[in-house]
């Protein structure tokens, strides 16, 4: 397994510096925003090559969501991950993340009742992804779907659940992200869930119990990155957290000590 990371205020501006920076402090992998691709895509690439460490993935960087209530609104978020894959497919990237939405609706928070119904959710999602499953194949690259917690998406919140979708659409370039915080809340048991759904697991995300970096937390990473290691998952895992701290670069550089460590020690479990 390697570590991946996402842009953070403290490092550098410059990109080829930022990415000579997370290479320093032990990153194997950058994961990109979709608008910074798009925009400046020849930059990042001059950057990736001088510097040796990939574009492995995007993430955001567009306006509309797959799920969205809008269709005006979801139409251009579909185009736009479009877009964002045809760049990672010239990069040699592996693929973006997509939620189902984000912050647009909880059925655990008022007024609790959405305006689609389930079905419909259902119908809407198969129908975006059939369309981003063809780009992906176009442009060798993966949609990964991921799974929210409960208060921030109301359509996708576990693992089983997209998988259902990717099951139903018979989709072969549509995988699972699998984020430790939002399973830290939605999946019973972390590891069985990364088991039981090891078929469609194609990217990963780490992040503390509190969305902080890891390590500062309460979540039991060893038995997770045990079940990564049972299933032969040897793909990236990016830390997408904030840093809770003064010292951001010195707590950041700490915390991916300590991964380390953890994926050592659930090697010798």
């Amino acid at each position: 397994m390697k570590l991946a990371t996402q842009d953070k205020p403290f490092f550098p501006e410059s990109l080829k510096e930022k990415l000579e920076y997370i290479k320093s402090i032990g990153f194997e992998g950058f994961e990109i925003d979709g608008k910074l691709l798009l925009e400046r895509f020849d930059e990042v690439q001059r950057a990736s090559e001088a510097t040796g460490v990939p574009i492995i993935a995007a993430c955001g960087g567009y306006e509309g969501w797959i799920g969205d209530f809008d269709e005006a609104k979801r139409k251009n978020g579909l185009s736009e991950i479009k877009d964002i894959l045809r760049k990672l497919g010239k990069l040699g990237g592996q693929g973006i993340v997509v939620p189902a939405a984000w912050g647009m609706f909880s059925k655990r928070l008022p007024p609790m009742v959405p305006p689609r119904s389930d079905e419909e959710d259902r119908r809407i999602l198969i129908e975006s992804l059939s369309q981003l499953n063809e780009v992906a194949i176009e442009t060798g690259t993966y949609v990964y779907l991921e799974p929210l917690n409960r208060y921030e998406d109301h359509m996708i919140n576990t693992l089983e659940v997209a998988s259902s979708l990717i099951e139903e659409g018979n989709f072969s370039n549509v995988k699972i992200i699998a984020d430790f915080y939002h399973m830290n809340i939605e999946e019973p048991i972390i590891a069985e869930s990364l088991k039981r759904e090891k078929k469609y697991l194609g990217h990963v995300h780490i992040a503390d119990s509190h969305r902080y970096q890891p390590g500062h937390g309460h979540l039991d990473f060893i038995s997770g990155f045990s079940a990564l290691q049972e299933i032969g998952y040897n793909g990236y895992m990016t830390f997408e957290c904030r840093v809770l701290g003064e010292d951001e670069r010195k707590l950041y550089t700490q915390s991916i000590r300590y991964i380390k460590e953890c994926i050592e020690k659930s090697r010798a479990k």
